[in-house]
C-alpha cells in the first residue's frame, strides 16, 4: 500500500473490492489547453459580450439605441438593487416571482407525481385519466392566461394557476413513464419473495422511478419559471417580468436587460438546486465523459 501510495495513487475498498484511483500527470501543450473545457468556456463567454459590445456599441441604426452595453447593463442591474421600482427593489420583485414559483410548482408536484404513479400501476386509473391528460398535453400554459384572468381576476391566483400548469404535466407524464419503464422480472421477484402489492409500489416503483422523477421535476422548474415570466408580462404588478414591462415602457434598455440578466440568475440558481436535489434521489447515477 505505501508503494502504491509512493506513486500517486490512492485506494479504497469498497464491498470488500479495492478501488484504484491513479491521479496521472499530463503534460500541457497548446493542443491540451485549446480542448481544455475551462478554456473553452473562458472563450465562449469573451466571444459573446464582445459581440454584445460591439453591437450595443456601434451596431446598425436603431441597434445601440435599444440595447445597453454589458457594462451599462451592470451599472444599471446594480442601480436596481437600490432603487424604488413599482414598489419595491430589485430583490422584492425577484422574491415575488421566486415565492409564485415556488407555491405553484410545489403544488404541481404534489398533485403530479402521485397522479403520475397512478397512471402507469393502475390500467383501470390510466383507462379513465389518460385521456385527459392527453388533451391537456399539447396545450401550452400560455393558451390559459386570458382565461385565468377572467376566473380568479388580476391578483396572485392566476399567475399560481399558470405556473401549475406548466409544471402539473411534466411530473405527471415522467412519473408515469418512470412506472412503465421498470422490469417485469422485478414485480416476479417481490413475489417470489412473498411480497404483496405494497411490497412491489415501496420496493419496485419508487426506487426504479426516482430518475424519471427527478427528470421531471427539472421540466416541471423550468416550465414553472418560464410560466411565472409570461404571467407577469401580461397583467402584473410585480416581479421580474413586471420589471421587464416598466423599463419597457420608460425606453429604459438597461432596465430590461438588467431584468433578463436577474432572470437568467435565478434560472441558473434553480437548474443547479435542482441537480443537487437529483444527486439526492438518485445518488448510484454517475457522469461519464468522453464519450
Amino acid at each position: 500500500m505505501s508503494d502504491m501510495n509512493q506513486a500517486g495513487q490512492s485506494s479504497q475498498t469498497v464491498s470488500n473490492e479495492v478501488v484504484v484511483r491513479t491521479k496521472a500527470k499530463r503534460n500541457i501543450t497548446f493542443k491540451s489547453v485549446i480542448r481544455d473545457e475551462r478554456f473553452l468556456n473562458v472563450v465562449s463567454l469573451i466571444i459573446f459580450f464582445s459581440a454584445w459590445h460591439y453591437f450595443a456599441a456601434t451596431g446598425p441604426k436603431g441597434t445601440s439605441a435599444a440595447l445597453a452595453t454589458p457594462w451599462d447593463t451592470l451599472t444599471g442591474l446594480y442601480d436596481m438593487m437600490f432603487s424604488n421600482l413599482g414598489g419595491s427593489t430589485l430583490f422584492g420583485h425577484t422574491w415575488d416571482s421566486l415565492r409564485r414559483v415556488l407555491i405553484g410548482f410545489t403544488l404541481a408536484v404534489c398533485f403530479g407525481i402521485p397522479l403520475g404513479l397512478l397512471l402507469g400501476i393502475s390500467e383501470t386509473a390510466s383507462a379513465i385519466l389518460r385521456p385527459l391528460v392527453d388533451v391537456f398535453r399539447p396545450m401550452p400554459p400560455l393558451a390559459w392566461i386570458s382565461l385565468s384572468i377572467l376566473w380568479f381576476g388580476i391578483g396572485e391566483e392566476p399567475k399560481i394557476f399558470i405556473i401549475f400548469l406548466a409544471s402539473f404535466i411534466p411530473s405527471v407524464l415522467n412519473a408515469c413513464s418512470g412506472v412503465r419503464m421498470i422490469e417485469p422480472e422485478l414485480y416476479d421477484v417481490v413475489r417470489v419473495m412473498g411480497g404483496n402489492r405494497w411490497d412491489e409500489i415501496r420496493q419496485v416503483v419508487l426506487p426504479a422511478t426516482m430518475p424519471a422523477i427527478s427528470a421531471g421535476l427539472q421540466l416541471s422548474i423550468t416550465g414553472a419559471w418560464m410560466g411565472v415570466l409570461a404571467a407577469e408580462l401580461v397583467s402584473s404588478s410585480s416581479g421580474l417580468g413586471y420589471l421587464i414591462i416598466l423599463g419597457m415602457e420608460n425606453s429604459d434598455p438597461q432596465s430590461v436587460l438588467g431584468g433578463m440578466v436577474m432572470i437568467a440568475m435565478v434560472a441558473w440558481v434553480l437548474t443547479a438546486s435542482m441537480e443537487k436535489i437529483d444527486m439526492m434521489l438518485c445518488p448510484w447515477r454517475r457522469e461519464i465523459k468522453g464519450l
